[in-house]
């Protein structure tokens, strides 16, 4: 046995920053990672044999990472924006002609020059409650109708309207009613399905707590790309938290927590036992249950498959007014119009993989070349990751992993072609073994490597920035949004309030209930 302050339980960047903030407080901290190394969704990875580019394997934008974690801890992180935002191909023409949305924005292209204001001041009516909520997902939370007053959503004006249409009504109602193109209605819907199994004009709203999230970052919804990789990050967190004293120990299988909080694990065919005051779980609330013998929660599942692709160079496009440049320099969409997205969900949830599959690319290398050796950016070489929507992890019961894997693979290829000038088959790399360079991810892969209940990204469904007005706000653990019913037992990853994503909001939050106890 063992004694220490606080046990940490998984060592994704949560953890991480959970784990530095206290170790700089002057806890004496143990990380229990059970991989060989930390950063859990946050890596970097050289997938493809003989290939030299370091891939962010799961994670791969950075929007939610408050400025004031960074500053604080002294991460050595460089972040870099994407000079263009997206580039959508019109499917209606088979991609001849697109919406680029950057610099300059071609709506008149697909032809909704009328479109463009009404785009333009939906965004800026969304940035009058994103900039007010931002700043408070580092504070304890508000009641709704306190987060009403932070907001100003008084009667009548911008802000309440923007918070009737975020948060109170289904985003469809919003999306409709600022624009009548179908594409440009699907460039908008998609930050509300990313990862997300719901209908647009679902009750449950539970498209629009994603939604917000999209557009919540820095107050303003940008999304950064990681100097480096995810693993960059990761391994600038593990060094300030292992800085201040942390200690990080991988290859350590938690198997078992006790509610009054000691953790069992084995390492090296060794067991050990650690007595702290607190237990931090960076790890979803059904795992967390199974460590403590308690019943398992029900948590949404996961919907989407990442495919990971090693390029000899981008593909040609049918639009001839835009570079590949532009148009793989910000999200590039593809069968994402607000029909096809409706469409997608309606097959998935009969059971079979939409066709089209929705998609969006985002090509890393473009804004970080440094990923990449010195002769492949000579060669031209490129990296993309493609993230396919509406693939609720209930599909993958209707075949083997592997066939589900390479089905999905086949349809998230299919559908890019849909909208290319050529197969991008013929333009991808060959690994040293002469196999194709496409690695993909399902929410089975990610249950069984990351541990994350049936794949979901957001170790559950996301949850709204505030709390209701009756919900109890008593405890520290409670005012964080960390709480679970044990008094020593803190969550501290995406599975806690305000969680999801990479931001370390999850860390920082219990770091500092921990703090205020």
């Amino acid at each position: 046995m063992t004694r220490t302050d606080v046990v940490i339980v998984g060592g994704g960047h949560n953890g991480l920053v959970a784990a530095a903030y206290l170790a700089r407080a002057g806890r004496s901290v143990q990380v229990l990672e059970r991989l060989d190394h930390v950063g859990g969704a946050a890596v970097s990875a050289h997938p493809f044999d003989g290939v030299d580019a370091r891939l962010s394997r799961y994670s791969y934008l950075v929007s939610l990472l408050p400025r004031s974690i960074v500053d604080d801890l002294g991460v050595r992180v460089r972040l870099s924006r994407r000079r263009y935002s997206s580039y959508t191909p019109d499917p209606s023409d088979g991609g001849r002609t697109g919406l680029l949305i950057g610099p300059t924005s071609t709506f008149g292209a697909i032809g909704a020059a009328g479109d463009e204001t009404g785009f333009g001041d939906f965004y800026r009516r969304c940035g009058a409650v994103t900039s007010r909520l931002w700043p408070t997902m580092t504070e304890p939370l508000r009641t709704r109708s306190q987060m009403v007053r932070t907001v100003g959503a008084d009667p009548g004006g911008d802000a309440e309207a923007a918070w009737r249409s975020m948060i109170d009504r289904p985003i469809a109602e919003a999306i409709v009613a600022a624009v009548g193109n179908d594409l440009v209605r699907g460039v908008v819907a998609t930050d509300a399905l990313i990862g997300t199994f719901a209908r647009l004009d679902d009750e449950s709203l539970r498209q629009n707590v994603c939604f917000l999230y999209h557009l919540i970052g820095g107050g303003t919804g940008d999304w950064d790309v990681p100097i480096g990789g995810m693993g960059a990050l990761s391994g600038a967190l593990a060094a300030a938290a292992a800085g201040f004293g942390a200690e990080i120990i991988t290859s350590a299988e938690v198997y078992a927590i006790d509610p009054d909080g000691e953790v069992r694990y084995r390492r090296e065919d060794e067991e050990h036992r650690v007595a702290p005051g607190h237990v931090l779980a960076n790890v979803t609330p059904a795992v967390l249950a199974r460590l403590l013998g308690e019943e398992e929660p029900v948590l949404t599942q996961g919907a989407q498959v990442k495919v990971n692709l090693m390029l000899r160079r981008l593909p040609r496009l049918l639009d001839q007014t835009v570079t590949p440049e532009q148009a793989f320099g910000g999200t590039f969409h593809i069968n994402e119009t607000y029909t096809q997205l409706a469409a997608a969900y309606r097959q998935a949830a009969d059971g079979a993989v939409p066709d089209p599959l929705p998609c969006e690319i985002y090509c890393h290398s473009l804004a970080d070349p440094t990923i990449l050796s010195d002769s492949l950016r000579a060669e031209g070489a490129q990296t993309l990751t493609v993230f396919g929507l509406h693939t609720p992890h209930t599909l993958m019961a209707s075949a083997t992993p592997e066939r589900m894997r390479d089905g999905l693979t086949s349809a998230v290829l299919t559908s890019m072609n849909s909208v290319l000038a050529e197969p991008v088959q013929d333009v991808l790399m060959e690994d040293s073994s002469g196999r194709l360079c496409i690695e993909a991810k399902t929410t089975v892969d990610l249950e069984h490597a990351l541990g994350m209940t049936k794949g979901n990204i957001f170790h559950g469904a996301l949850t709204w920035p505030f709390v209701e007005d009756d919900e109890p706000l008593g405890t520290p653990a409670q005012r964080w949004g960390v709480a679970t019913a044990h008094d020593r037992i803190l969550l501290c990853g995406s599975g806690s309030r305000r969680g999801g994503a990479v931001s370390g909001i999850g860390g920082h939050n219990a770091a500092m209930a921990v703090l205020e106890g």
